[in-house]
Parts: C-alpha cells; sequence; structure tokens
C-alpha cells in the first residue's frame, strides 16, 4: 500500500473509533466475500464492518485515543464499529457466528472500556432497548396502579373511623323536574 493510501486508510479508522460507541475486533479467517457482506448487511446501517491491516490499525487506535490490547490484533483482522445500539450489534454479531463459526469474535471496547469476548456475549444476551423500555413502562404502570390502590384504602380507612360511608355510592338520578313538583295520590288523600 502506497504512503498516501495508508494516511487515507488510518485517517478513517481514526474517525471510525473516534465516532463510535463501540467496537468489536474479529478474525474472519476462511470467511468468504459473500459471508462477510452478508454480515455487513445484518449489522444494519448503524455499524460499520471494516477489514483493516493490523499495523494501520494500532496507528489509528493510538491517534485515535483508544487502547487496543495487541493480543486482540493478531491474524486477519475486521473491526466493526457500532454507532448506537451497542446490545444489537453483539446480538448480530453473535448469531452470524452460529452459522458461520469462521467469525472469531475476538473482544473489543464498550464505552472506552476493554470488553472481552465473554462479556459481548452477555452483552447479546440482553434483550433489546426496545424491550428493556416496555419492561420499564409496565413496571412503573403496575406501581402507579398500586399506589392509587394504597392511597383508595386509606381514603376508605378514614371515612370508616370518620362516620361517614365507606364506600362512595353511585349518584343517585335526580327525578325529573315535573314530577317531583306534582303531589302523588297517597299525599292528596
Amino acid at each position: 500500500m502506497a504512503r498516501p493510501e495508508k494516511a487515507t486508510a488510518v485517517a478513517e479508522l481514526v474517525e471510525d473509533f473516534k465516532s463510535a460507541d463501540a467496537t468489536v475486533v474479529t478474525e474472519y479467517r476462511g470467511l468468504t466475500v459473500t459471508a462477510i457482506k452478508e454480515l455487513r448487511r445484518s449489522l444494519g446501517s448503524e455499524t460499520k464492518y471494516k477489514v483493516a491491516k493490523n499495523t494501520l490499525v494500532k496507528i489509528a487506535a493510538k491517534e485515535a485515543g483508544v487502547d487496543v490490547d495487541d493480543s486482540l490484533l493478531a491474524g486477519p483482522t475486521a473491526i466493526a464499529f457500532v454507532k448506537g445500539d451497542s446490545v444489537t450489534a453483539a446480538k448480530s454479531l453473535k448469531n452470524f457466528q452460529k452459522e458461520n463459526p469462521l467469525l472469531v469474535i475476538k473482544g473489543g471496547i464498550f464505552e472506552g472500556k476493554k470488553v472481552t469476548t465473554a462479556e459481548i456475549m452477555k452483552l447479546a444476551d440482553l434483550e433489546s432497548r426496545e424491550v428493556l423500555l416496555a419492561k420499564l413502562a409496565g413496571a412503573m404502570k403496575a406501581s402507579m396502579a398500586k399506589a392509587a390502590r394504597a392511597f383508595d384504602a386509606l381514603r376508605i380507612k378514614r371515612e370508616a373511623e370518620a362516620g361517614a360511608p365507606a364506600v362512595a355510592e353511585a349518584p343517585v338520578e335526580a327525578a325529573p323536574v315535573a314530577e317531583a313538583a306534582a303531589p302523588s295520590a297517597e299525599e292528596n288523600a
């Protein structure tokens, strides 16, 4: 690779490292070009999957201020630069690896900290952000309903202690005005 091409490749990698929320280092030895294209598709538009030379990755990581362990950069290396939901990207990598055991997930960086392959797999086992938010909303709704029942029980208890009716009765429908004004047959007698 000529020197200007290397400088351009390093600059792109530096930008990718700086803009990524997480990075996952993989080894792609034995995967076909078609399989790599399929992996890129499964990762979605928010994740870049780049094949890069280890020396260029080391230089770019250093320039970006990212500490990549040298043991991760042995053999043919490809890096997934994740923007956005890291859980979804980890799930995609794990699912792809099940179907294509030649893909080796070596480790990575998540929120500035080094992560192992086992930690990436644990991350992949988490539920998606949408599911977690739905569960949180359901829990909040349940606790609000529980609080409302507790307040209502307190109101009923206080009314019972004061001698007022414990349960609010349904409002009685008022008789039509014309019928209420006319005396009944019993009252006339």
